[in-house]
């Protein structure tokens, strides 16, 4: 049975502004919710299984973790900067014929990278895994519960792209929309980068 303060931890975390939600109204305004499905889909099942590999192997994890922590924002953070500059193309008419939206693997295979959801995963590991009984029950209930609160949430961000879609028909207007949006994702990652040399450096 899944906690009011799991329920609201994963729900707030997976709604709130991030890597994936910015990219998801993102894919939403540029291909509509259809096409975009199976990147959600993917963000949900990456995530997911984040959740459940921390919560089985969380000792292991802790252990480690304070060594690639650094390494791994490093990449996650460049890949982020990389998305943004592709955001930004996608303004552009001439990129239109090349691009198209994430698909499910490219959606879960992104989670690896997103400094944001192992962070959500390794807080339910760790505040919502007891410290006795039967750990296989508790991670299937951790991912299955993520998945659940997980998948509305970010669906939303794709649903809200997708209505942006016809108001940004405008190609002056979609290109805004598109700078704007990788620059909230380079501000992001820059953000994040930052966050985590400061932690490493104190």
């Amino acid at each position: 049975m899944l906690d009011t303060a799991f329920v609201s931890y994963v729900t707030v975390m997976s709604i709130t502004p991030g890597p994936n939600n910015l990219l998801l109204a993102s894919s939403g305004v540029n291909f509509g919710l259809r096409k975009t499905l199976p990147m959600t889909l993917g963000i949900t099942l990456g995530c997911s299984l984040q959740c459940a590999l921390t919560t089985s192997l969380l000792a292991v994890l802790l252990s480690w973790m304070a060594v690639i922590r650094l390494p791994m924002a490093i990449v996650g953070c460049s890949y982020l900067f990389w998305l943004s500059w592709k955001i930004f193309r996608s303004a552009t008419p001439q990129s239109k014929a090349e691009q198209r939206p994430m698909r499910l693997i490219n959606g879960a295979l992104f989670q690896v990278v997103n400094p944001k959801a192992w962070l959500m995963a390794t807080n339910v590991a760790i505040l919502f895994t007891p410290p006795q009984g039967n750990m296989l029950h508790h991670t299937l209930v951790n991912c299955l519960g993520f998945a659940v609160l997980n998948f509305p949430c970010v669906v939303i961000w794709a649903l809200m792209g997708d209505r942006l879609r016809q108001a940004l028909q405008v190609e002056w207007k979609l290109k805004a929309f598109n700078t704007l949006m990788a620059g909230l994702m380079a501000l992001t990652a820059l953000w994040l980068v930052v966050d985590e040399l400061k932690t490493a450096w104190s």
